[in-house]
C-alpha cells in the first residue's frame, strides 16, 4: 500500500485533461475514441508519478515540517530513497516507451512536461510567480497532448481558459499552504515567504475573474452553453471560499473532499454533455 501511495494515484485525475479536446469538441462518443486515449492517459499517469517521486525525494527534508506531507512514504522513511529512485526510473522508461507508441509530437510534449516538472522540483519551485507558471504548464502540456493524440486542434480560447484556470488553482494551492503553515511556511517552502503580503490573494481574485471572462468567450459561440457559466462561477467562488476559510487549496483534494465542488463539477460536465451531444 505504501508503494501505491507514493505514486499518488489520486492525482491521476489531472490526466483526464487528455480527454478534454474530444469531450469539448463533441467527438467523445465516436467509436474507438476511448481506446485511442488509453495509451496517452497511461503515459501521463506514469510520467506524473515519476515527477511526484522526484519531488518527494528532493523535498523529503522540507516535507518533515508539513503536517500532512511528513506522513508520505519517502519523508516518513517507510520507503527508502534508493527504492524510490529505482521505481522512478522504471516509471520514466515506461512513460517514454508508451509515448513513442502514440506519436513523435506526443513524445515531445510529454518530454517537455517532464523537463519542466523536474526543473521545478530541483530549483524553480523556490522562485515566486515562476513556480505558479511551472505548475500551470503541466495542464497545458496535457491539453495539447490530448489534442495531438486525438487529432484535434485546441482553440485559442480553450488554451487560455485552461491556462488561467490552472494558474488560479496553483495560486489557491500556494495560498492554502501559506495559511495552513503560518510562520513555519518558510521551513517547508522558501518561495512562500518571498511573496509580498496580499499578493497571492490578489492573484487568486485576478486569475479567477480572467477564467470567467475567457470561458464565457469560449462558450458564447454556442448560446446554450452560456448557462454553464453560472456553474463555472459557482465553482470558482467555492474554491476561493475554501482557500480563504483555511479548508485547504489542493485542487484534487478539494474536488474529492468538498461535496459542493464535486456536485457542481458533475453538473457542469453533465450540462455540457447534454447540450453538445443531445
Amino acid at each position: 500500500m505504501k508503494y501505491l501511495a507514493m505514486l499518488r494515484p489520486a492525482q491521476w485525475l489531472k490526466n483526464l485533461m487528455i480527454y478534454f479536446p474530444p469531450f469539448l469538441g463533441g467527438t467523445i462518443l465516436t467509436p474507438g475514441v476511448w481506446r485511442v486515449g488509453l495509451l496517452p492517459f497511461a503515459a501521463f499517469c506514469l510520467a506524473a508519478s515519476f515527477t511526484y517521486l522526484v519531488n518527494d525525494i528532493c523535498d523529503r527534508e522540507n516535507d518533515l515540517h508539513h503536517p500532512v506531507k511528513k506522513n508520505r512514504p519517502i519523508p516518513s522513511g517507510s520507503v527508502s530513497v534508493r527504492t524510490a529512485f529505482v521505481v522512478s526510473l522504471v516509471l520514466l522508461g515506461s512513460a517514454l516507451w508508451l509515448a513513442t507508441e502514440v506519436s513523435g509530437t506526443f513524445l515531445l510534449l510529454l518530454a517537455g512536461y517532464l523537463v519542466v516538472s523536474v526543473s521545478y522540483s530541483l530549483r524553480l519551485k523556490e522562485i515566486p510567480v515562476l513556480d505558479l507558471f511551472c505548475i500551470s504548464s503541466g495542464f497545458l502540456f496535457r491539453l495539447e497532448a490530448g489534442g495531438v493524440a486525438f487529432g484535434i486542434t485546441v482553440s485559442q480560447w480553450l488554451f487560455l481558459s485552461v491556462f488561467l484556470l490552472s494558474l488560479f488553482l496553483s495560486t489557491g494551492k500556494r495560498l492554502g499552504e501559506l495559511n495552513a503553515l503560518g510562520e513555519n511556511a518558510g521551513q517547508h517552502r522558501k518561495s512562500l515567504m518571498r511573496y509580498p503580503d496580499g499578493f497571492l490573494e490578489l492573484a487568486l481574485s485576478l486569475t479567477g475573474a480572467a477564467v470567467l471572462v475567457t470561458y464565457t468567450i469560449y462558450v458564447v459561440a454556442r448560446p446554450s452553453l452560456v448557462y454553464t457559466v453560472l456553474l463555472c462561477c459557482f465553482g470558482l467562488l467555492r474554491f476561493m471560499f475554501r482557500v480563504k476559510a483555511g479548508m485547504g487549496g489542493d485542487p484534487t483534494e478539494s474536488l474529492l473532499k468538498d461535496r459542493q465542488l464535486l456536485v457542481v463539477s458533475i453538473l457542469w460536465a453533465s450540462a455540457f454533455f447534454w447540450i453538445v451531444y443531445r
